[in-house]
């Protein structure tokens, strides 16, 4: 491989230069076995991995991250590009061009004839109307069709309660909404006093469900509320590990009394 197209900023270079990489990765012949060996079902969960890693990084606001996990993901469709067209069925610059296609015929706004006077609540529903008629020419006639079963389960119980609610399948207030996270969290108790493991995780999944339902209403992203929670409690719990340090011990020498007092006093200390 050429050593010049390294120090080549151009977009187009550095692009086939990846391109390049990946297919002598996957050489039968000469490259790498850990590479060759990988089929797309493997290779999926680390694509799933790294797009956390840019919403992580986005969520830290650190760029000089970012940088680098959207390099990561975009080896993923790199990766995934080279198996495909090593078995025939597409390749990268077909993906490119799809893409480019979708992008183009979703925004007639912007690449079309249609006007550019429209509020965002008008060009959201311009949208929804396109994408609806591109799952109906791929035959999914459903309301509930095409929502990706490999979404993270919060993220694709929003998306199907959405759906429903486009076509009138919704509660119309919060406080609806609220009586029934009441009614699922008495079932839950009903089914860890007299059921079996099975029937507490269906009621489980039903509250979780009305939970990310109660978000939409309310116009917040689960995903995002949920990460923010568990960095306030690895942040609340590292002030516990810090002031156990300051006296010699540890959490696993603590009372748990000791330790929930330091929580107060950190969620204290974060207010104020």
């Amino acid at each position: 491989m050429r050593t010049d197209l390294i120090r080549d900023t151009r977009p187009e270079v550095q692009i086939d230069r990846l391109l390049e990489i990946m297919r002598r990765l996957r050489d039968p012949e000469t490259g790498c076995p850990w590479d060759i060996a990988q089929t797309f079902g493997t290779i999926a969960p680390y694509t799933i991995e790294e797009a956390h890693e840019v919403a992580d990084a986005i969520a830290r606001a650190d760029m000089a991250d970012l940088k680098g996990e959207l390099g990561d993901l975009l080896f993923q469709a790199v990766f995934h590009a080279q198996m495909a067209e090593e078995a025939g069925h597409f390749t990268f610059a077909e993906v490119a061009g799809a893409m480019s296609d979708k992008m183009v015929a979703r925004h007639p706004h912007v690449f079309g004839a249609d006007t550019r006077e429209k509020s965002a609540e008008e060009q959201t529903r311009d949208w929804e109307a396109v994408k609806a008629a591109e799952r109906a020419r791929r035959g999914e006639t459903r309301t509930l069709d095409g929502v990706a079963l490999g979404l993270p389960a919060l993220l694709r119980s929003l998306k199907l309660q959405k759906r429903a609610a486009r076509v009138g399948f919704d509660w119309p207030d919060v406080e609806q909404v609220l009586d029934k996270i009441a009614e699922e969290s008495r079932e839950l108790a009903e089914a860890r006093d007299a059921m079996g493991a099975d029937a507490i995780e269906d009621e489980m999944g039903d509250l979780l469900f009305v939970m990310a339902n109660l978000a939409r209403h309310l116009d917040v992203d689960p995903e995002a509320a949920l990460r923010r929670a568990n960095a306030k409690f690895q942040r609340r719990f590292a002030a516990i590990e810090d002031a156990l340090a300051h006296i010699g011990k540890t959490p696993a020498d603590s009372t748990l009394e000791e330790m929930d007092a330091l929580w107060t006093a950190a969620k204290r200390a974060e207010k104020a």
